[in-house]
């Protein structure tokens, strides 16, 4: 356990006051020999207080230890954070729940197909729109690729919209569950054609400088001259382990923001998470009004799937990856307690039984 115990880091504390947690560094020097990844990181969250526990390397075979104030890619946790987002702009009167894909981006794609002409804001972030999880495979690598990725982001994402908008749907709009990662960047189209601004930049207006998230961004974090960050990681074709320095390769194309691309430290989505249960417990702010979390945390065509959230019982829950990284988020409003573990590494079946045992205990 040496090495294990050498690449390890713990902070506790309410707010930005941090002191040391045993527990929760012993926590995460148990996941990370469990799990088998570069790095680890444990958050629990009960009724305000925060604990935080990180171990392990930033980059495979390097030596530089992960640090309590490192940055994490979010992958799929963003998708509540772009309903979050649409809610920020419904209470301003910008647009509303129900507003139509054919209301917002009729006047930019041509020949839309005629099913998705009453698909909604609702519909598109519960994932029952009809469409298909992503664009095809060919498509998404142009996107990644010099050229098309020079485009303005806005421009990518019209362009996204219009491949996914034009074609037959995958499923009968609010009746069928389709998970679909193309459902949050229509939204993200949506938002862009009504403001003229990027996700991106509202995003960074609308909900992390208001919450105060100052290590949120997008796309892998670090840059790759220095190992100042913690590097994603992929399997190797011979069963090895890669790190993936920051740039183009080593997220999803950027196209995908409103379903994926942020990052941000483990203190900062303890704060975030925070703000999301006492909205969802019903207590006002001048954020977001009770409404607005209410429809956040309920499904509105039933099931299990609220905006940007899995619902059991009362729990809410997501899991985020981007290949190269892994974060599964655990909460539960009404006692305010809550459990993420974190991890720089893709291998989703590899890390699941490691990550269910760190949740359990950090849920005890």
């Amino acid at each position: 356990m040496r090495h294990i115990l050498a690449g390890l880091m713990f902070m506790v504390g309410t707010g930005s006051a941090w002191s040391q947690s045993g527990e929760l560094a012993e926590l995460a020097a148990q996941t990370l020999e469990a799990s088998g990844a570069p790095a680890v990181g444990v958050l629990r969250l009960d009724d305000g207080e925060h604990a935080i526990g990180v171990a392990g390397l930033r980059a495979f075979r390097g030596d530089v230890r992960v640090s309590e104030d490192d940055f994490w890619h979010m992958g799929s946790n963003t998708k509540a954070m772009t309903a979050i987002l649409v809610a920020r702009l419904v209470e301003r009167g910008v647009i509303s729940w129900d507003d139509t894909v054919t209301q917002h981006l009729g006047a930019h794609i041509e020949a839309i197909d005629a099913s998705y002409g009453e698909v909604t804001f609702l519909h598109l972030l519960s994932h029952r729109s009809g469409l298909r999880a992503n664009v095809n495979n060919v498509d998404m690598i142009r996107f990644g690729v010099r050229g098309a990725s020079d485009k303005p982001i806005t421009e990518q994402r019209l362009d996204y919209a219009r491949r996914v908008l034009t074609e037959t749907p995958q499923g009968a709009a609010e009746t069928d569950f389709l998970y679909s990662n193309a459902g949050y960047v229509v939204v993200g189209a949506m938002l862009e054609a009504v403001t003229g601004e990027s996700w991106e930049s509202l995003m960074h207006r609308e909900v992390f400088e208001p919450l105060g998230l100052e290590s949120a961004g997008f796309g892998a974090p670090g840059s790759p001259e220095a190992v100042d960050q913690p590097r994603g990681h992929r399997g190797g074709m011979f069963g090895g382990l890669n790190a993936v320095e920051p740039g183009p390769a080593a997220d999803n194309p950027p196209v995908l923001g409103p379903a994926g691309t942020a990052h941000m430290s483990l203190a900062d989505l303890a704060d975030y998470l925070d703000l999301v249960m006492a909205g969802m417990r019903g207590e006002d702010s001048d954020f977001l009004s009770v409404q607005s979390w209410q429809r956040i945390a309920t499904p509105p065509y039933g099931g299990d799937y609220a905006l940007g959230w899995g619902v059991q019982g009362g729990q809410r829950l997501h899991a985020g990856s981007n290949t190269m990284w892994f974060v599964q988020i655990v909460i539960e409003p009404e006692t305010g307690s809550g459990a993420v573990v974190a991890f720089n590494d893709g291998r989703i079946n590899r890390l699941q039984p490691a990550m269910v045992d760190a949740v359990r205990s950090l849920m005890e």
